[in-house]
């Protein structure tokens, strides 16, 4: 495909970096120019130094025949002229646009349509984060939860910790022990390297294990793997921009919710705006602040400022002062695996968020799903299976008969509304969703090809 991101900041840098290892012709276009330099020092892509919503930069980025434009830049005014140009001028295909402004996005619905601005695909990475750190509230213990096929199936990782029952025991213990709930584990990570997990393969404490299951199931399958911990009740926000207001909307009718915002003005209109948070004004690096607010029964201390810096500081006090588990918005991709696992409990990557979402209009095949996992170094997916056992790959074989790149397991199949977990003699149906894992990302095409048979595609 041939692709122009606009925007070479985290979030394009890592796409660019995704999509042209998958053999995808790639332009990415920005205003700073060392910025640029540095991403053709490592990628195979072009780059121009220009402004993005400009017919002419888009011109010479190759408008005219381009299957995709992913705008991505940190202005949304940018992005939405940039994708209605893409449309009027060289009518671009798919045109996808990161949107962060809480006014644009609160009026959507009659703003961004083919009759008015023209995003196909509307990207909010503050929405996106703030689902990611919900879903991780509602599952304690968890290190990432992820929907697919509607919420009818999670993947879910966790670390395994001493006690828990299945700690020490083969993978296939696992069935005998609860034969009532059906569950795959996908992967293993250990001292940070895969491993695709065998019948006779034995979990160790601190493996970051993935399994996947019905989402009535996840409770269950965690108590395997390490002691369930309580549910969260009591939860501290630092940071009020448009990530900590959404959390705090999202949570306030389950939770018992408090949010430290430094600036006045903007704790007096999170007061408005919100029902039944406490809106408190100070810093969140202050220790009697802390003290104050009954830090050590905190549940759950998440710092969502823009500041890494500031985020980690307070982070690491709340955790010192005595809060049960600590979660951490860090922009700077190199901080991720410094922190996490240390004081820290979890860091939460807006630009991986990010990633996911725009991968799934990328893929090639009917994949209606991809979350980046482990900060990228793995990837899962959801394709739809379509056609018979002659036109395609995968419809009318069983899981064991699959010709799958190295690397890859199929963790299950919803069909209709049934989870199936993915056994060896389960056989692929047509319009069966399939969910699979990838922990050698360079195996993605193959993957794709799988799915493509009499599909019509971008």
């Amino acid at each position: 495909m041939k692709i122009i991101i606009l925007g070479a900041g985290q979030v394009g840098a890592t796409l660019a970096e995704n999509l042209a290892n998958e053999a995808n012709d790639i332009t990415v276009i920005d205003t700073n120019g060392a910025r640029l330099r540095e991403l053709q020092d490592r990628l195979d892509i072009r780059t121009i130094e220009g402004e993005g919503a400009s017919p002419k930069i888009l011109e010479q980025a190759g408008g005219e025949d381009a299957d995709m434009l992913i705008a991505v830049t940190n202005s949304d005014p940018v992005n939405m002229i940039a994708c209605q140009v893409a449309h009027s001028v060289f009518h671009t295909p798919t045109r996808i646009g990161r949107i962060r402004g809480h006014d644009f996005l609160s009026e959507k619905k009659r703003l961004f349509s083919e009759k008015a601005i023209p995003i196909n695909v509307l990207i909010s990475p503050e929405q996106l984060v703030t689902r990611h750190v919900k879903r991780l509230i509602e599952h304690p213990g968890a290190l990432q939860v992820l929907d697919f096929a509607e919420g009818k199936a999670q993947l879910v990782a966790v670390k395994a910790f001493y006690g828990g029952p299945l700690v020490g025991h083969e993978i296939s213990f696992l069935r005998s022990h609860m034969p009532n709930v059906d569950t795959r584990v996908a992967a293993i990570f250990r001292r940070g390297s895969p491993i695709i997990p065998q019948g006779d393969t034995i979990i160790e404490a601190d493996d970051e294990v993935f399994f996947i299951a019905a989402r009535k199931d996840i409770r269950s399958v965690m108590s395997e793997l390490r002691r369930l911990d309580n549910p969260y009740k009591r939860i501290i926000i630092a940071g009020g921009g448009n990530i900590g207001a959404n959390l705090a909307r999202e949570l306030e009718h389950d939770f018992q919710v408090k949010i430290i915002e430094r600036n006045i003005g903007r704790c007096n209109l999170l007061a408005n705006e919100l029902n039944r948070t406490i809106v408190l004004q100070g810093s969140a690096s202050d220790q009697e602040l802390l003290l104050e607010e009954n830090i050590e029964g905190t549940d759950v201390f998440c710092a969502l400022t823009n500041d890494d810096e500031a985020n980690i500081m307070a982070s690491m006090l709340a955790k010192r002062l005595g809060a049960r588990t600590v979660m951490t918005l860090i922009n700077n991709p190199a901080y991720v695996d410094l922190v996490q696992g240390g004081v820290i409990d979890i860091a939460i990557s807006p630009q991986q968020a990010t990633i996911g979402s725009l991968l799934t209009h990328v893929r090639r095949g009917d994949v209606v799903n991809v979350h980046s996992l482990r900060r990228g170094a793995a990837e899962a997916m959801e394709a739809i299976a379509h056609g018979d056992s002659r036109s395609s790959k995968v419809v009318g074989k069983a899981i064991e008969d699959i010709d799958l790149p190295s690397g890859t397991t199929i963790g299950a199949i919803v069909r209709n509304d049934e989870v199936l977990i993915a056994h060896d003699d389960v056989v692929v149906q047509n319009g069966d969703h399939v969910i699979l894992f990838l922990v050698d990302k360079r195996k993605i095409t193959e993957v794709e090809r799988l799915f493509q048979v009499g599909l019509t595609f971008f």
